[in-house]
């Protein structure tokens, strides 16, 4: 990870079209204007993990009541075939 230390105004650009301008500092709290192209997807890190993470909690439910969904199926063939 490269780390820098910039100042309000100061820029720092990442390849040809993207550039990052330090705008204000509070406290712990830095406001960063970023100018890069249309197609260029700018998102939250924490946005994009906590998505993440709920598609692969949803992926787990789906599996275990498919899961479940069988065994019931199941279930109810072995106490109809036994009747």
């Amino acid at each position: 990870m490269l780390v820098l230390t910039r100042r309000i105004g100061e820029r720092v650009l990442i390849g040809d079209d993207v550039e990052l301008t330090v705008l204000d500092v509070k406290g712990d709290t830095v406001r960063i204007g970023v100018q890069a192209p249309r197609d260029t997807r700018i998102q939250r890190a924490e946005l994009v993990d906590a998505v993440s993470k709920e598609n692969v909690d949803a992926a787990q439910q789906a599996d275990q009541n498919a899961e479940n969904a069988l065994k019931d199926m199941v279930g109810r063939r072995t106490r109809n075939s036994s009747s």
